[in-house]
């Protein structure tokens, strides 16, 4: 296991944890943080985890880009960075693996655009949600993209041109999360969900997950086109065959993989 600066993570029976550590920057994304986090995940996604859990130490899950890091920057310095960042975004939707936010605390601008990015999220009760670079003179272009995806035009522009903080439930209603629970049951929602969504054939799991992603926001006949072609794929492999015969045979299956 690599030894991390900004990270901790933990394998964990079928689950890897992977932890922001960088309380005193309130988990704030500078260059190397990303690449620590593009790492990480990059040895999850290879490894024979089911499932991974992004959570952050400290008071504020993530706020986002290191305005330290940014500043210093002329701008190819700061597009490098936002591509750096873009790159870890698609890493984890691309990773078989399903991976879950945690979310304690305040997430905000990139922080923001991670729980948007993961598969699933759930929040603590006290957790709120921001794009407040509207409020500010950095706009927050790149982590409206995946909320964007989430919550749709009218609440997105809500988000980003007040720069409001958006409560957990509220988070929920409009679809940026999955569910919000008070604070002491957290780790144990996440853990739930996690379980719920890893039941399965991992090989089946993990081209499910990237061909959903592959077929959001195309044209319907496009992404018929793609979901048709992989579904039938898919019934040949042997997780399907041994899904389809416990099925028929009413007993409960024995997952190849």
């Amino acid at each position: 296991m690599a030894d991390y600066e900004h990270l901790l993570v933990k394998h964990d029976g079928d689950t890897v944890r992977i932890t922001m550590n960088r309380p005193e920057r309130r988990n704030s994304l500078s260059s190397a943080h990303l690449a620590e986090l593009t790492d990480a995940f990059r040895a999850a996604g290879h490894s024979d985890a089911t499932g991974i859990v992004l959570a952050g130490e400290g008071k504020v899950f993530s706020a986002g880009h290191d305005f330290g890091d940014v500043a210093s920057r002329d701008l190819p310095g700061v597009r490098d960075l936002l591509r750096q960042c873009t790159d870890l975004m698609k890493l984890i939707q691309s990773v078989p693996q399903v991976v879950i936010a945690r979310v304690h605390a305040l997430a905000t601008a990139a922080g923001c655009q991670l729980v948007a990015t993961c598969d699933l999220a759930v929040a603590a009760e006290s957790a709120g949600f921001a794009l407040p670079g509207g409020k500010g003179g950095w706009f927050c272009h790149t982590p409206a993209v995946p909320v964007a995806r989430s919550v749709g035009r009218k609440r997105l522009m809500e988000m980003a041109l007040t720069g409001d903080v958006v409560d957990a439930a509220t988070a929920v209603e409009w679809g940026l999360v999955n569910s919000a629970v008070p604070d002491g049951q957290l780790d144990e929602a996440v853990d739930a969900l996690l379980a719920r969504a890893t039941k399965g054939s991992r090989v089946g799991k993990a081209i499910g997950k990237q061909t959903l992603y592959a077929q959001l926001d195309r044209p319907e006949a496009d992404a018929y086109a793609i979901a048709v072609e992989v579904m039938a794929s898919m019934s040949q492999t042997a997780g399907a065959r041994e899904g389809m015969a416990a099925f028929l045979e009413k007993r409960h299956p024995v997952w190849p993989d």
